[in-house]
């Protein structure tokens, strides 16, 4: 089954579940900021997006500003990141999207689509 991280005041968030219901896929929806994903399915997205860390995080997000996100992330060890990440949901690109064989951030309905065909 697939898992949606998601911000109930995102539209983006409200968005994708729209779309994953209209589609017929049945999903669990997860509070991103009260549950956010574990280091290891971070892990797992990270690695869809080629390791590219930054575009796992809310880059646009009031806490990744406050905490100079943009400095220090290129210095931290990728364990470090997403230790960072797992703790303050709000850190983190979303919606995430996970389930087998899909790992995905941010909502792009054409991506979501060619993935989970």
């Amino acid at each position: 089954m697939l898992k949606l991280y998601a911000y109930a005041n995102c539209d983006s968030c409200r968005r994708a579940a729209r779309w994953l219901r209209e589609a017929g896929h049945a999903f669990t929806e997860v509070p991103i900021r009260e549950t956010p994903p574990t280091p290891a399915e971070l892990r797992t997205v990270l690695a869809a997006l080629d390791g590219d860390l930054r575009r796992l995080c809310n880059t646009s997000g009031r806490d990744y500003r406050a905490l100079g996100l943009s400095a220090q992330l290129p210095t931290l060890a990728v364990d470090e990141a997403l230790a960072l990440l797992s703790g303050n949901g709000n850190l983190i690109k979303r919606p995430v999207l996970l389930g087998p064989g899909v790992a995905l951030a941010g909502f792009q309905p054409d991506a979501w689509r060619a993935a989970l065909t």
